[in-house]
């Protein structure tokens, strides 16, 4: 899990909302415009859909 996160936001640790990758995944999975989604928005999504991003991680991890 902790690898694909790595991955995910790599040159954007510090800021994952603003990785193109996890923007894209927000966009298709949320709806908003990623060119919409700001810290407020990452950080509001993460909150609310924490069970399902935990279950995508876990799979992520079976996958590999």
């Amino acid at each position: 899990m902790l690898r694909f996160l790595w991955r995910a936001t790599r040159g954007y640790r510090l800021r994952p909302w603003r990785s193109p990758y996890l923007r894209w995944r927000m966009e298709t999975y949320w709806g908003v415009p990623a060119e919409k989604i700001g810290g407020r928005d990452f950080w509001r999504f993460a909150w609310e859909h924490r069970a399902d991003l935990m279950r995508y991680l876990d799979w992520v991890d079976r996958m590999r």
